[in-house]
């Protein structure tokens, strides 16, 4: 017998494929024949069983046996060339069938038995004898007769070139009227700076040197305050008030262009500029504020040590007032009381807000706020400052990071920002604020509105990804039905799924972002303790909400994302920091839980016993209410869709959480616990409890948007978008709902369903609501996310600003 190699170069003039086709009897079996090799994946045994009943059929003579036998030989493959002229014999014998005629494998091979007939020369047998055994053959290939019909459809047929790309449909809301509910107040001030963005000033640049790169953030900076937003930020009048909804209203949208100007207005205006104007006292205005600005003084914030991270409280730094000079002495102690990772600290800072523990007459009244120069006019480090620039980093590369350390450092009095409490000319301790704990947190205030401004830039970074990612797959096509076009791959579930409840979840944020900003600005609200906890819980809750959009944007856009041009790589990159600067996000979220817990113990404020039982009773018919058989399995789609049943189940989960957590730590406790120890022993649960706070406040916000909008059309958008958050976050918190009983199989599976009718409906609609985010193109930049009326591969450079076309 001939080896594969040899049968292949003796039938290389398909003299073989003539005698099958010449074969008429054999027509039916085609499609078999064929299905039989292109398959790949049958084993010997299988093809011998095929052979034995396909030889064994009434209608074949001698001949069509003989070489039937030949072409299903295990031994004796047909080659590539045969294989493709018999697909291309079946294509052309069953032309003239119809589609429906071609939808299994059965009906293909039946209909083609129907060929062989003619007036003189009827099929030996009935079409139903030949669909009784194409049936037997089927089920010996294990075959699903459908799939095996659209293989042959999809190997047979040329796929036809994808349409051009067309204008998308009309949207069912105005965009621009769904941007202005999205910007809220400030609207005429984010359209201002989206004009000032998409101008020339403002070029991306890829893959130049670091002194060049902070070169040009400079010079952004310096455009940025030629617009007057410098003044806007830090008003030049004594004691100017600062509106911190229009600041993080510019810090916002400054977040839709690079991330490193973003983070150095941040440091320079927000935190430096921002001690001065809220920690310092009048003389310090008429001093610094003018000339901060404008940029004629430039300065970083020295608060994070090397030894001390997150925990501010036991800093290390010293600074140590000298009656007899008048002075204080600022001080590196050791090693790790070294200032890290200071934005500014680099290279171009001159003066720096130190924040040291203050010592008068050898008493410590705790962490206070200094202005240390550190830089001549020159850029030279001043004497006993030492400095280092920390290089190049993972991302955020234009913002010149640095180590400073001092070796008694001297400084006036007067440098001490002391509008809460400061050294009089007597040289004694004053303060307006007698508790040490409380005067520690009010000096903290500027860390609240910079961790409102990190909750502000994710969410700017994700939108930018989703608007690139969602432009990008509502063109790119790939893959398609048989002999139809490719299909935008926003179309496959999957895709849907990475993209749309993260959209949902920018708006969700969006509006929670609004309302802390708006709480935190009311400076007469009794609960700021708590609003200062949700600045915390924001921040940590949307930045990790960035770095996973961001990283799951990317691959949404397969190899394209991974191309700097299309600035997900560095997106990606520079909001990786946002989960550990201005607070670690997991001690964020535990000073989350940490309110919960205390506005829980004022509830229990009498520590009296039917306080607790009373708390506890509630929640338990609550738990009765909301668990019983009938809502459990209530799998009706009004029902999921209501906000009855998601804001009941994102409160009762919470509350569940907190009364469980308390009862850990005080059980534990009352077993001699230290309370820090307990809290420690709890805090996974107390990280959980702090997430379902934080989401259950998000479906609050996002349910007051959409009520309180009169616009139907928008409503209708934000109907959808609300129920694609609220369902999504019970999904992948499933694990929970379940395990506490709040919901059965039959009712997560209905959740489930609803979140892929969601995604589909809220994908109909992804294009206008990426568009509401408000991103100018020039700002936007990704060539695949323009296609020009053509593939995104072919889209033009001229779209990435800063590369020449």
């Amino acid at each position: 017998m001939s080896s594969p190699t040899e049968a292949t170069a003796e039938r290389d003039d398909l003299s073989a494929l003539r005698q099958l086709l010449e074969q008429r009897r054999l027509l039916p079996l085609l499609p078999v024949i064929y299905i039989a090799w292109a398959d790949g994946n049958l084993v010997d045994d299988e093809l011998a069983r095929v052979r034995e009943i396909a030889t064994g059929q009434p209608w074949l003579d001698e001949d069509a046996c003989e070489i039937l036998e030949q072409w299903l030989d295990p031994n004796d493959p047909p080659t590539p060339i045969e294989l493709r002229h018999l697909l291309h014999a079946i294509e052309r014998e069953s032309e003239q069938l119809s589609k429906s005629q071609r939808l299994s494998l059965v009906d293909l091979s039946s209909e083609m038995a129907s060929f062989y007939e003619s007036e003189d020369d009827r099929f030996p047998v009935s079409i139903d004898e030949v669909q009784a055994a194409l049936d037997d053959l089927q089920e010996s290939l294990g075959l699903v007769g459908v799939e095996a019909a659209r293989q042959l459809r999809e190997d047979a047929l040329e796929r036809p070139e994808a349409p051009p790309v067309e204008a998308a449909p009309e949207p069912a809301f105005d965009p621009e009227a769904m941007k202005r509910l999205l910007d809220g107040k400030h609207t005429e001030l984010r359209d201002e700076i989206r004009q000032m963005l998409a101008g020339d000033d403002f070029q991306y640049v890829y893959g130049v040197p670091l002194d060049e790169y902070r070169e040009q953030v400079m010079e952004w900076m310096h455009v940025i305050v030629d617009h007057g937003y410098g003044e806007k930020c830090l008003p030049r009048q004594t004691g100017g008030h600062r509106d911190l909804g229009e600041f993080l209203a510019i810090f916002e949208t400054l977040g839709i262009f690079d991330l490193s100007l973003l983070v150095k207005f941040g440091v320079h205006f927000g935190l430096f500029g921002g001690s001065i104007m809220f920690l310092g006292t009048e003389k310090h205005h008429e001093e610094y504020l003018s000339s901060v600005a404008s940029l004629d003084l430039q300065g970083c914030y020295a608060m994070t040590e090397m030894g001390r991270g997150s925990n501010v409280r036991d800093l290390e730094t010293i600074a140590r007032y000298e009656k007899e000079s008048d002075e204080f002495v600022i001080h590196t102690p050791t090693e790790t009381a070294r200032k890290e990772w200071i934005g500014g600290a680099g290279q171009y800072a001159t003066l720096a807000t130190v924040y040291a523990q203050l010592l008068v007459d050898g008493e410590h009244f705790g962490v206070h706020a200094f202005l240390v120069p550190i830089r001549d006019e020159e850029g030279n480090p001043l004497p006993n400052v030492r400095i280092e620039d920390q290089g190049w980093k993972m991302g955020l590369n234009g913002v010149d990071n640095g180590r400073i350390w001092f070796d008694h450092v001297r400084i006036p009095r007067q440098n001490l920002l002391d509008r809460h409490g400061g050294v009089d000319d007597e040289g004694t301790y004053q303060s307006s604020i007698p508790s040490s704990n409380r005067r520690f947190f009010t000096m903290l205030g500027t860390l609240v509105a910079g961790r409102l401004g990190i909750s502000a830039a994710g969410i700017s970074a994700a939108k930018s990804a989703l608007a690139i990612a969602t432009r990008y797959s509502a063109q790119r096509r790939q893959f398609g039905p048989a002999g139809q076009a490719e299909i935008p791959i926003l179309n496959y579930r999957m895709q849907q799924r990475a993209l749309m409840p993260r959209i949902a979840s920018a708006y969700a944020l969006t509006f929670g972002l609004h309302e802390v900003m708006d709480r935190y600005d009311d400076t007469e609200r009794e609960d700021r303790r708590h609003t200062e906890a949700l600045a915390a819980g924001l921040k940590a809750y949307s930045s990790s909400f960035a770095v996973a959009t961001v990283q799951s944007a990317r691959e949404c856009c397969g190899g394209q994302g991974y191309l700097s041009l299309n600035r997900l790589p560095a997106i990606r990159c520079d909001v990786d920091v946002f989960v550990t600067f201005e607070g670690a996000n997991v001690v964020m979220l535990q000073q989350v839980a940490r309110a919960c817990l205390s506005n829980f113990r004022t509830e229990l404020a009498d520590g009296n016993f039917f306080t607790m039982a009373r708390l506890l009773a509630r929640q338990a018919r609550r738990s009765l209410s909301e668990t019983n058989p009938v809502v459990i399995r209530n799998t009706e789609p009004d029902h999921l869709r209501s906000t009855e049943f998601q804001l009941n189940a994102f409160r009762f989960r919470e509350k569940d959480l907190l009364i469980g957590i308390a009862r850990r730590i005080k059980r534990r406790i009352d077993d001699g616990m230290d309370s820090f120890l307990a809290f420690n022993d709890c805090q996974d649960h107390a990280i959980a409890l702090a997430n379902a706070h934080l989401e259950r406040f998000l479906l609050e916000c996002f349910v007051a948007a959409e009520e309180s909008c009169d616009d139907d059309e928008l409503q209708q958008a934000l109907f959808e978008l609300r129920n694609l958050f609220a369902l999504s976050r019970i999904e992948d918190d499933f694990g929970w709902f379940l395990e506490n009983n709040y919901l059965q199989s039959s009712k997560a599976a209905a959740i489930r369903d609803q979140v892929n009718q969601l995604c589909e409906q809220v994908r109909h609609q992804a294009l206008p609501l990426v568009e509401a985010f408000g991103i100018p193109d020039a700002c936007l930049s990704a060539p695949i996310a323009f296609s020009d009326k053509k593939a995104p591969a072919d889209a033009r450079t001229h779209h990435a600003r800063g590369v020449e076309s």
